[in-house]
């Protein structure tokens, strides 16, 4: 077994020399992934909308990062994402969709288009985006594809039948792309956060007592914070999941183990 100190052991978890892209690093969970991938050593490409969050998310990293504005939700706009995505560092072999949206409405509520709108950003985007990227990985025999999933990839929400629609999807999608794609050495998973203080949860974290009831679900008696997601998307993303593919793992402190 190696030591702490041993240097393969800490090469294992390296990402340096790779370039990763991540979709929604201009807030919350997908910012915090960027910017660990980026003190990891990878060149990292951000994605969003907002230009002046990109900007501040990227001053601080310097020549580590970079980013492009783009709206995701343009159905025709996959091909033109992907090639300006390749043009700041080259084609990304680690790629991370952490952009998403949650419309929290009631079963009854849900309109076609909040639907519609949903599916593709949770769920086709990842498959659409990754596919544009995969000859570049092929060629080079490594790839890393890490989805966004959820606690409602396996459990039913109140107000979340579209998300949990779009999740739990998610967990199938990553499982179809690893059996079409790890052969040819691209490795796909997905990582399913718990309860994380990001603007995507704010509603739920803006009740003290849903904040402290979701808490005392886990197993570990609390919600999570962004430095417990910083070890499992490293994993994912190098290395040391060389032989993990098609794979959903929870990060929710063992709310689902209850």
């Amino acid at each position: 077994m190696a030591s702490q100190s041993d240097p393969s052991a800490e090469n294992l978890f390296s990402v340096a020399g790779h370039i990763a892209c991540v979709t929604g690093a201009s807030s919350g969970l997908g910012r915090f992934v960027a910017t660990a991938l980026a003190h990891a050593g990878a060149s990292v490409v951000g994605v969003a909308r907002r230009a002046d969050a990109l900007q501040e998310w990227q001053q601080p990293l310097g020549d580590k990062a970079g980013y492009i504005c783009h709206d995701l939700m343009e159905r025709n706009g996959i091909a033109a994402a992907a090639d300006k995505i390749s043009a700041v560092f080259g084609s990304p072999d680690i790629i991370i969709h952490a952009a998403g949206v949650n419309t929290r409405e009631s079963a009854d509520a849900v309109t076609a288009k909040g639907w519609e709108d949903t599916i593709w950003l949770n769920l086709s985007v990842p498959f659409f985006l990754s596919q544009q990227f995969v000859p570049a990985m092929k060629a080079k025999k490594w790839g890393r594809i890490i989805n966004f999933a959820s606690l409602q990839t396996v459990r039913a929400f109140p107000d979340g039948i579209a998300y949990g629609a779009s999740k739990g999807g998610i967990g199938q999608v990553t499982r179809a792309m690893a059996e079409a794609w790890s052969g040819d050495g691209i490795n796909a998973n997905a990582i399913a956060p718990g309860f994380f203080p990001t603007e995507l949860t704010a509603p739920v974290f803006s009740n003290t007592e849903r904040t402290a009831n979701n808490a005392s679900q886990t197993c570990i008696g609390r919600n999570g914070e962004l430095e417990d997601i910083k070890g499992p998307i490293l994993f994912l993303a190098s290395d040391a999941s060389a032989y993990v593919t098609g794979q959903v793992l929870m990060v929710d402190g063992g709310f689902t183990a209850k």
